[in-house]
């Protein structure tokens, strides 16, 4: 199995399991429970293991793809940017989920300080999340390129002209 393979098999886990962890943090922050908020925290570690995994295994998985048709180096590029900012406030909600799972077990008093503390870093993780899904997505996926839209409306567009001078004549 190549670092392309891996990668692929990597990291698809911090972005969904990101949107679970904050979805139960937030229920369990709302509900006042600590079953949830451990469930968050421990979720928040593993996605960002998986961070990790997906970091470890992307420049292989660069090295393999850059040079295709279609792909490109400003492409790939602007991924692993993303990616970069995305999981450094992945590895934050991490280590602030193995404090709150201790405050939790020892019952400190300021659990519930860092229980939203980590909510608000998970949650502007999640916002980098979007754009390194979408950023990679994108590497193959041409179709939702916004350059590739924009190259097809024109495309259409120039379609539609040279076929309506025809029809005109």
């Amino acid at each position: 199995m190549t670092d392309a393979h891996l990668h692929l098999v990597v990291n698809h886990f911090p972005i969904i399991g990101l949107f679970f962890a904050i979805g139960i943090m937030v229920f369990g922050v709302f509900l006042k429970s600590n079953i949830l908020k451990n469930t968050a925290y421990v979720m928040l570690i593993i996605t960002a293991i998986f961070g990790f995994l997906s970091m470890y295994t992307g420049e292989g998985a660069e090295e393999m793809v850059e040079d295709m048709p279609n792909i490109g180096h400003k492409i790939i590029h602007e991924h692993e940017e993303l990616a970069e900012k995305f999981v450094l406030f992945l590895y934050a909600a991490g280590l602030l989920s193995i404090l709150g799972l201790y405050f939790n077990l020892k019952m400190h008093s300021k659990a519930n300080i860092v229980a939203y503390a980590t909510l608000v870093v998970a949650i502007i993780a999640g916002i980098f999340a979007v754009q390194v899904g979408t950023s990679g997505g994108e590497v193959r996926h041409t179709e939702i390129r916004t350059e590739k839209v924009a190259q097809n409306n024109d495309i259409e567009k120039n379609y539609s002209d040279e076929h309506t001078d025809h029809d005109n004549n």
